[in-house]
């Protein structure tokens, strides 16, 4: 307690008193409670003439610090009489850190942690993590499933089938325009229908929330004659979308850069990726009402449009990268006991998103953690594959359905596909080195032009810095 205005006498006047030591700290009791005089520790510690501040975690318990300790301490205690509930009995009492502790460098209030130079996670990301701890599971056939993590206290979405049906008839015309988007769009849309990821929905009960989502394709500018079908989530009807009322998660993926650097520091390096690594994590059933979307019967364009419904997570909703990498660091926590925990290290260190990267001394090390990751995720129906090294030894050890697509039909070595996108870097199989791949469409010399070729120059190292403009 502070006390100001001395000259409020009738505050001040003293009922008892407690003495310390010479130069200690005495207390006084006071009409308004106890109160202390003198220099007084906090947590054990003395307050130091600078104190550099980190980003720090506090646990209720308390953490150890670097402070210089104190010999004495003084706690304000407080009991409630046995006689009088309502009354208070105040005390200080003095305690001695070495005769409770012993002597040590360090007291309990701060300790130096792995994260303090992360950013503490928000009141919606632990919502987030409460929601995947308590309703991420495993069905009978091992594949993960999780609820569709909403923000508290959301607006009930909607009906928006009548929104819905436009975007599909536009959808419809463009294939009529668009005869090659039409074969590649029915293609993906085969594979999302054979693998189970969509169910024909049923009918639903008057009470019941459901969304429609539209459909639209999109091109890797690298993979033109592949294209990858998006559930627009972010299409919003009577002021709201499905994204507006899902939580969006933590940023709880690797570092790209770091990523990067890792997969250069020893002398084998690997890649490797998730066989659609969203599609591998099932929506809650109870959730799925809000995935619905129109397409024709089975995937026949002279059948009728009916109303079918994702089972899986899907690209477009915000929350689905969360989820995912969630999913995938905890199936191989799940396998630890069984594969060691050097391969939980390498899902949670040395992935972004869904690309493996990461680099071993030998290649019988990268071929056995590859193997074991492989059998750990397969316990979770994930699987890993489009495995890439520099090393004969470790691409022969690997069959050829689970190799990069362009190097199962080759002889490893030759430079006709030297070239493989790590990241969206350029890497070199053959001299190992990271290349960079410009353009040959010629910008106007204005300004304009010249931040377009710039900018057009993927260099996260910088090591392209030096020549550039």
């Amino acid at each position: 307690m502070m006390l100001l205005g001395r000259d409020i006498i009738k505050v001040h006047k003293v009922m008892k008193y407690i003495n310390g030591p010479r130069e200690a700290s005495y207390a006084l009791k006071l009409d308004l409670g106890w109160v202390i005089v003198g220099n007084v520790c906090l947590g054990k510690v003395h307050k130091p003439d600078r104190v550099n501040v980190l980003f720090t975690n506090t646990l209720g318990s308390g953490r150890q610090s670097l402070f210089k300790p104190c010999p004495n301490a003084y706690y304000i205690k407080e009991h409630v009489c046995d006689d009088h509930p309502g009354l208070q009995v105040t005390g200080v009492v003095k305690r001695s850190v070495w005769e409770e502790n012993g002597y040590h460098e360090e007291s309990d209030v701060f300790k130096r942690m792995k994260d303090d130079e992360k950013i503490a996670l928000s009141v919606e990301d632990l919502t987030f993590l409460r929601i995947m701890k308590e309703g991420f599971y495993k069905d009978e056939k091992n594949s993960w499933v999780a609820p569709l993590p909403f923000k508290p206290q959301r607006r009930c979405l909607p009906n928006n089938k009548t929104q819905a049906v436009d975007p599909f008839r536009s959808l419809q015309r463009s294939f009529s325009k668009k005869p090659i988007m039409k074969e590649h769009f029915f293609v993906f849309m085969e594979k999302i229908l054979a693998k189970g990821h969509a169910e024909i929905a049923p009918p639903l009960n008057h009470q019941d929330e459901c969304w429609y989502l539209p459909l639209f394709g999109v091109y890797h500018p690298k993979k033109p004659g592949e294209i990858r079908v998006v559930f627009d989530s972010s299409c919003q009807y009577d002021g709201v979308s499905l994204n507006d009322v899902l939580l969006k998660g933590p940023d709880i993926n690797n570092g790209l850069l770091g990523v990067l650097l890792h997969f250069r520091k020893e002398a084998v390096p690997v890649t490797t990726d998730i066989q659609q690594m969203f599609h591998c994590f099932l929506v809650k059933p109870a959730d799925r009402n809000l995935l619905r979307f129109f397409w024709y019967e089975d995937n026949d364009p002279e059948k009728n449009i009916i109303e079918y419904r994702m089972k899986v997570h899907i690209f477009g909703n915000s929350t689905s990268p969360a989820v995912a990498i969630h999913g995938l660091r905890q199936a191989a926590k799940e396998a630890e006991a069984d594969f060691r925990a050097d391969v939980v290290k390498f899902v949670e260190r040395n992935f972004y998103v869904d690309d493996g990267l990461k680099s071993l001394p030998s290649g019988a090390a990268a071929i056995d953690l590859l193997k074991r990751t492989q059998a750990a995720l397969a316990r979770s129906n994930l699987k890993l594959h489009k495995i890439v090294s520099n090393s004969k030894e470790v691409m022969d050890a690997f069959p050829l359905d689970e190799r990069a697509s362009n190097l199962r039909d080759m002889e490893h070595g030759k430079v006709e596909v030297s070239i493989q996108r790590t990241l969206g870097v350029s890497w070199n199989l053959v001299t190992d080195t990271f290349t960079f791949q410009l353009s040959s469409d010629t910008k106007q010399l204005t300004r304009r032009g010249v931040h377009s070729t710039v900018n057009g120059l993927y260099d996260p190292f910088g090591l392209a810095a030096p020549v550039i403009i």
